[in-house]
């Protein structure tokens, strides 16, 4: 299933492969507007609506990591894949840290990069769509509402990513259970490999930092075989 209408951005300064993924795109219903620079990637952003980012990493003017990071100062919520043609490990766990979402890397097929798009807007638009979260729990002394991917607790609010938001939910529907990492990755991510495995270290640490200050909360990393979160849940 499309989703026709939805607005994507797309950031890719080679101009063969930024015409080949916006046709590809507007030819599955999707509403495209391309840039070839961050500069003008992020202003784009600024004077539209988009229900996802599709940013290079390799940008000339304003890198793609430095775009992402201007549009979580806008929007916590939309959705962010990066495309990179980089090996490098660290180069794409610092997309992740920053506040991507995913990434996928070139070269890469039409129907694997459509896929990754249905599965995200898929989610944020069910997150977007409820004026009264269905999905609330109360986790130590914060409140986690999954619909609005919002945690808060004494007045500070803190709105998470949708894959922060999920993971969270995965241990909020298991806590004080033995996890296994394959597991994790695969109801999270829909995928198991040493990438997302990677990619899941650096979501747990973001979790583990937000949730600090209740020291009745434990992410317990459980040597080669996944994690335990501890924590008393009810879901409301």
């Amino acid at each position: 299933m499309n989703y026709p209408g939805e607005k994507i951005l797309l950031v890719e300064d080679d101009q063969t492969l930024n015409f080949i993924i916006k046709d590809n795109l507007e030819q599955n219903g999707y509403v495209v507007t391309s840039s070839e620079d961050g500069e003008s990637g992020l202003k784009a952003f600024k004077s539209g609506k988009f229900s996802l980012c599709l940013l290079d990493v390799m940008l000339p003017r304003k890198d793609g990591f430095t775009l992402a990071k201007d549009i979580r100062e806008i929007d916590d919520h939309v959705p962010i894949i990066f495309l990179t043609a980089r090996s490098m490990t660290e180069d794409r766990i610092n997309g992740l840290t920053i506040g991507g979402d995913d990434y996928i890397t070139k070269p890469f097929s039409m129907e694997e990069l459509l896929l990754k798009i249905r599965i995200f807007l898929k989610r944020s638009l069910h997150t977007t769509e409820p004026a009264v979260d269905k999905n609330y729990y109360k986790v130590g002394h914060f409140n986690f509402y999954f619909d609005s991917l919002i945690l808060d607790a004494d007045g500070e609010r803190k709105t998470l990513t949708y894959k922060e938001a999920e993971l969270l939910r995965y241990f909020c529907d298991n806590p004080n259970k033995v996890l296994v990492r394959s597991d994790i990755l695969k109801q999270v991510w829909g995928s198991d490999d040493y990438y997302l495995g990677r990619s899941l270290d650096v979501f747990i640490s973001r979790l583990r930092k937000y949730l600090s200050s209740d020291e009745s909360i434990k992410i317990l990393n459980l040597h080669g075989i996944g994690f335990r979160f501890n924590a008393l849940i009810q879901k409301v």
